[in-house]
Formats: structure tokens, C-alpha cells, sequence
């Protein structure tokens, strides 16, 4: 089951949205935990926080710190199987849509 976005109808309606470059800068890394913040996980996986889903995952790692320790295909199989995603892709841009609606203040 997969969520639809209404990211861009959001923001088509909005009226006073900020300066991209405001939201953040070009070069700006954005930490994993504030892209898969507690609200998101908790309302389209099975965990609170993305730290425990990635502890719960198929490998040794522990926490997001860790994330690279986990093989591609099996993060995209334990995606499909304990979130409301059925792929890696799909949770990553959903989770994208999410930062950046709070980012702009659409959600």
C-alpha cells in the first residue's frame, strides 16, 4: 500500500510560501533523522523512531548513524515488509515530501 503525496497541490494553494534558499542552503545535508522525523515514521511504518527501524533491520546496524552497513536489497525488502511502502524509493521520497512540506509549512 503506498501513500499519496499532495505535496504540490499544497503548495499550488499556499500563498506565502519562503525562498527556497531560506528553507536550506544548496550545499546543506540534511540529517536523516529530520527527513524520517518520529511523526513520519510512526505514521507509515511499524516503529517510533527511524533509529529502532534501522536496529530492526536485516543487518548489524544500529541506529541511522549505521545505515550504510545495511545491503541495498535487503533495506528495500524490510521497507516493503514493515512500512506502508513497497520500496526503498518510494519511503525515500515520500519521506522527502514530508521534510519539505514541514520545511515549507504545508503539513
Amino acid at each position: 500500500m503506498s501513500r499519496e503525496s499532495n505535496l504540490e497541490e499544497a503548495a499550488e494553494l499556499a500563498t506565502d510560501l519562503p525562498d527556497p534558499r531560506e528553507v536550506v542552503g544548496e550545499d546543506e545535508e540534511i540529517p536523516l533523522r529530520e527527513i524520517f522525523d518520529d511523526e513520519f515514521i510512526q505514521e507509515n511504518t511499524e516503529f517510533e523512531t527511524f533509529d529502532e527501524m534501522v536496529a530492526a533491520s536485516p543487518s548489524e546496524a544500529t541506529s541511522a548513524d549505521d545505515l550504510e552497513q545495511i545491503p541495498r536489497g535487503a533495506w528495500d525488502g524490510f521497507v516493503s515488509e514493515t512500512t506502508i511502502f513497497e520500496s526503498e524509493e518510494e519511503f525515500v521520497f515520500a519521506g522527502r515530501d514530508h521534510w519539505v512540506g514541514k520545511k515549507l509549512g504545508l503539513n
